[in-house]
């Protein structure tokens, strides 16, 4: 339940940040190219290291190791994935198809509601579900700061040497990863409309 609620929270902290951010990206070009690099490099650092380069920063709020650190780390983590799939997803819908929501007479912010979204949601839906099982997995090494869940059954099985425990908890967090993602699919297809499926 801790890993749940540290990856769950964190994935829905990255998609209120990710999609808005790869919406707006779509209308500047030179701020995306920036904001994309930034993002990648973010997904470069070492997970142990961005939590490390964290301690410091947030003990000076007295939330140097534990849940906040962890869930900043995931946040930053996800956002490359969900960024970089939204702007993709709105850049290549047809532009025919915005031609003809501006001949009807829908205003910007219609034609993304009625025609864009709809239409990108498969490539949106992608890049979530590449964050969440990212985090899933970044989420067990974030027990070595002291953020609970999955991971702390793996920690203790190395510091006892005790391979099942480590086994239990890998396993765990794959099978946590694998049913997520599943259901996540079915959301998916269950929110892309019927024309494009």
């Amino acid at each position: 339940m801790q890993h749940i609620q540290l990856v769950g929270l964190a994935v829905i902290i990255a998609i209120l940040i990710g999609v808005p951010v790869g919406i707006y990206l779509t209308t500047n070009e030179e701020v995306a190219e920036a904001v994309l690099q930034v993002a990648a490099i973010i997904m470069t650092i070492p997970s142990i290291a961005l939590f490390g380069i964290m301690i410091p920063i947030l003990s000076v709020i007295g939330q140097g190791i534990g849940f906040l650190p962890a869930l900043i780390a995931l946040i930053l983590y996800s956002q490359l994935p969900i960024i970089r799939n939204t702007y993709v997803a709105i850049n290549n819908v047809d532009p025919n198809m915005r031609d003809a929501a501006k001949g009807i007479g829908m205003t910007t912010w219609q034609r993304l509601k009625k025609v864009e979204l709809p239409i990108a949601v498969p490539v949106i839906m992608a890049g979530v579900r590449t964050a969440i099982v990212l985090s899933i997995g970044i989420g067990a090494i974030a027990a070595f700061i002291g953020a609970g869940g999955l991971g702390v059954i793996i920690d203790q099985g190395i510091s006892r040497t005790n391979r099942d425990m480590m086994l239990v908890g890998a396993i765990s967090v794959s099978v946590l990863a694998i049913v997520v993602d599943t259901v996540l699919g079915l959301v998916q297809r269950w929110l892309t409309p019927k024309g494009i499926s």
